[in-house]
């Protein structure tokens, strides 16, 4: 169990995974004006991460070389393009180019360079709407980590997706435990039971058995370690249900599954999306018309008149609609429609049980709507998040417990059900043993 509770195996992570991995710091909509910044913190290393102009971010190790000084907290702007140190006043522009040291001619025998202390470059790419850092000055090529998530990735416009809103919280468990509770589906029936009435039957009732959800997920693993899973041909927008209702109640009950999500997640579907789906009860389709079909095709002619970015209209893409992509080492992706909601476990600096989990909701906007900047929001009770996440996050301190019980040997991962999170590790190994 070292691998989530062991201080040792944490720091390994830390000298193997986090030092030479490609890693999410922010998203775009972070800093959308130029002189905005953030900061993104791994272990004991700060990132600075600067807009330098519309189309240019840099990332930059965040301190003064002076005497140490960090030249950004939190998040802020930089008035006229300055990057002022609070200490004593040395000065950079946006794009990390030393412009003042006061009594420069006391430093290194007057000798000083400008390329002595301007400031340090971190590699960084801007993709997808995510700004990725690479702590490695040499790292594995950034489209050879992406390649097995680019087509999918660019196919659902997640890079023109922006903020709604994004919760914080600090949660007793390893930063593993956190983000292994979302790779599958098989936790559903006994930890959401309002979202699948034959799987609540089954593990609450007296039920012996039915068709539970889980065993119509296809999952799919990738190299890099990246991974997907996701409902197909057995969910709401492809018109299934496990347990079909008269005709005349199938768009009241597809549009109730959906509100479980709108309202217990807040995000993936909303409630634009819904009470768009209740209005095809005034077009009088036939008995038999395609529910799911016709909601797509509403969507998409929605998003059109609205002159709002779409995921690419194909039965691949929409198939995947409600699913979870994963973004090794540690994002989660769950789509729907032009809405996406965006997980990310971060560790504890020294303590292997902790960690740092958010949630962003994002979507694609009219051209025409202004946007707004990205800020998050510290969770302190957990009623600030929808029932969905509270019962997730509700698991995680008594999973990290019972994985410090000396009666623990080892974790039994199902062999597709969990194959995310398998094919996780043996990358996460192949980081650790490099």
């Amino acid at each position: 169990m070292g691998r989530y509770t062991d201080p040792e195996f944490a720091r390994l992570e830390f000298d193997k995974l986090w030092s030479s991995v490609w890693q999410v710091a922010a998203r775009v909509d972070e800093i959308p004006q130029t002189g905005d910044y953030t900061t993104y913190k791994i272990g004991d290393q700060s990132i600075l991460l600067v807009r330098v102009d519309e189309s240019s971010i840099k990332a930059y190790y965040n301190f003064c070389p002076h005497r140490g000084t960090t030249l950004g907290e939190g998040c802020g702007h930089y008035e006229g393009g300055r990057i002022i140190c609070p200490f004593h006043g040395w000065r950079w522009d946006l794009a990390g180019n030393i412009e003042k040291v006061l009594e420069r001619n006391e430093f290194h025998g007057g000798n000083l360079q400008d390329s002595d202390v301007a400031m340090r470059e971190v590699v960084s790419r801007v993709y997808a709407g995510f700004v990725f850092i690479n702590l490695d000055p040499n790292p594995q090529p950034f489209d050879t980590f992406i390649e097995p998530l680019r087509q999918y990735f660019d196919d659902i416009v997640l890079g023109d997706m922006r903020h709604i809103w994004w919760k914080r919280a600090t949660i007793p468990c390893n930063w593993k435990v956190a983000q292994e509770a979302f790779f599958e589906a098989y936790h559903v029936s006994a930890t959401h039971p309002q979202l699948e009435k034959v799987g609540r039957e089954v593990v609450y009732g007296d039920r012996d058995d039915g068709p539970m959800m889980y065993r119509d997920i296809i999952y799919d693993t990738f190299d890099q370690g990246h991974g997907q899973f996701w409902g197909g041909d057995k969910t709401p927008i492809a018109g299934h249900v496990q347990e079909p209702a008269p005709a005349d109640d199938r768009l009241q009950e597809m549009a109730a599954r959906m509100n479980l999500t709108a309202e217990g997640l807040g995000g993936m579907i909303l409630k634009q999306d819904i009470d768009l789906l209740l209005t095809l009860k005034d077009r009088n389709l036939p008995p038999d018309a395609n529910l799911g079909a016709e909601y797509v095709k509403l969507q998409y002619a929605t998003a059109a008149a609205q002159d709002r970015p779409m995921p690419k209209m194909s039965p691949e893409v929409i198939a995947r609609w409600g699913g979870v992509t994963y973004l090794f080492p540690n994002i989660l992706v769950l789509l729907q429609a032009g809405n996406a909601v965006i997980y990310r476990a971060l560790p504890h600096p020294s303590d292997p049980n902790q960690c740092t989990f958010e949630i962003r909701s994002t979507k694609t906007y009219p051209a025409a709507e202004a946007l707004q900047r990205a800020t998050v929001e510290e969770v302190t009770d957990p009623k600030q998040v929808g029932l969905i996440p509270q019962q997730d996050l509700s698991n995680l301190p008594r999973i990290q417990e019972g994985l410090l019980s000396r009666g623990m040997q080892q974790t039994w991962l199902a062999s597709n059900q969990e194959k995310l999170i398998l094919n996780m590790h043996r990358e996460e190994d192949r980081y650790l043993c490099s």
